[in-house]
């Protein structure tokens, strides 16, 4: 997923910039917001033989949690904190396991919208304010058959967005008010 802009593939942007490169550190997040990324996580050098599911990006553990503190649900989210990544997003990530998701990091709240460029399957797109809280749910499906996914707009507010696969956010019971949560 990504802005507006022309899309590169993950594959020619790792071309690129090489496939040991990483999200740089959070910007524009101070306190009273969710806490930083836990940078010791990285999935780009998978213990076995198993492929990453993001490569080239750092990853955390977001946890979406009611406003009582009550945890929903928890998935490993690559992390999309510079135009790049945020432009790449998963517009070449062949699959999305029940697990996982992206979390993009912007600097500030602002008004946005995502679209579903080049994505082969369906996704829950979640915005969130300054402290992580859930403002909107839209549940995108892929697009089909000769679609790009430009067509596909999903507007909101938020600091952050986190993308889990479609469903996931019904499945969870996870609504507005709710709160995403991640690192240390």
């Amino acid at each position: 997923m990504g802005r507006d802009e022309p899309v590169q593939t993950r594959r020619n942007y790792l071309a690129t910039v090489g496939t040991t490169a990483t999200a740089v550190g959070l910007s524009g997040c101070t306190g009273g917001g969710p806490q930083p990324p836990n940078e010791s996580t990285n999935e780009t050098a998978p213990a076995s033989d198993e492929r990453p599911i993001f490569p080239g990006y750092e990853t955390t553990e977001v946890t979406v949690s009611t406003p009582n503190g009550e945890r929903l649900g928890a998935v490993t989210a690559a992390i999309a904190d510079t135009d790049e990544l945020r432009q790449l997003g998963l517009s070449d990530t062949e699959f999305l396991p029940d697990d996982h998701g992206m979390l993009f990091i912007f600097d500030r709240v602002a008004d946005r919208t995502f679209v579903m460029r080049e994505m082969d399957f369906g996704i829950d797109i979640v915005y969130a304010d300054a402290s992580g809280t859930i403002t909107q749910i839209h549940h995108a499906q892929a697009p089909g058959p000769g679609e790009d996914g430009e067509k596909q707009r999903y507007p909101g507010r938020g600091q952050y967005v986190l993308e889990v696969p479609l469903d996931w956010t019904t499945e969870r019971d996870v609504e507005s008010g709710a709160r995403l949560d991640w690192g240390e």
